[in-house]
């Protein structure tokens, strides 16, 4: 494990349309939908949540920032608030490192939205002491990994999940 080692004065992070905001319980309502959501969680690692899952997710999100100081946002448009997604930074199971993910609701799709919350998380990473940041992604979800080529990352590997080939991008600071 990798604790943040530079102070970041802030855990909300504001972009020029977006709002993350640290989940917390009152995020549970817009969890439930979205991680059981075949077109948003279909392709994450694990696949779809229950909402048993979801609240367990939640809690252990709220328990990392409080231990990490960086975590799981939720993604909100700033004009109007509406809920859009999450994005953030996780200790992957598999031991790879801090993983940038990201998953927004598909009407999100194809504005950029992905893009700036990712951007913004891996800096707020990079500022908090991360020295690399991975993201993982499935060969065929096309979309995902130009995000991660677009924010800078770069291929750094490849492995095989559930007959998957999953390629694997960093960010190095």
């Amino acid at each position: 494990m990798q604790p943040a080692s530079r102070l970041v004065t802030s855990r909300v992070v504001r972009t020029p349309r977006l709002t993350l905001l640290p989940v917390g319980k009152e995020n549970l309502p817009d969890l439930i939908p979205l991680k059981a959501d075949p077109a948003v969680f279909g392709l994450m690692l694990h696949g779809v949540r229950t909402p048993e899952r979801t609240l367990e997710e939640l809690e252990d999100d709220i328990d990392f920032w409080a231990v990490r100081g960086y975590g799981t946002w939720s993604v909100h448009r700033t004009e109007d608030g509406e809920f859009l997604g999450i994005a953030g930074l996780m200790e992957r199971p598999d031991g790879r490192g801090v993983a940038l993910r990201y998953a927004l609701w598909p009407h999100c799709r194809g504005q950029g939205y992905a893009r700036e919350a990712a951007r913004a998380a891996l800096e707020f990473g990079h500022a908090a002491g991360l020295r690399r940041i991975i993201a993982v992604a499935r060969e065929t979800n096309v979309s995902s990994c130009a995000v991660m080529a677009d924010i800078g990352m770069t291929p750094a590997g490849e492995f095989t999940n559930l007959g998957h080939r999953m390629l694997v991008f960093e960010s190095l600071r």
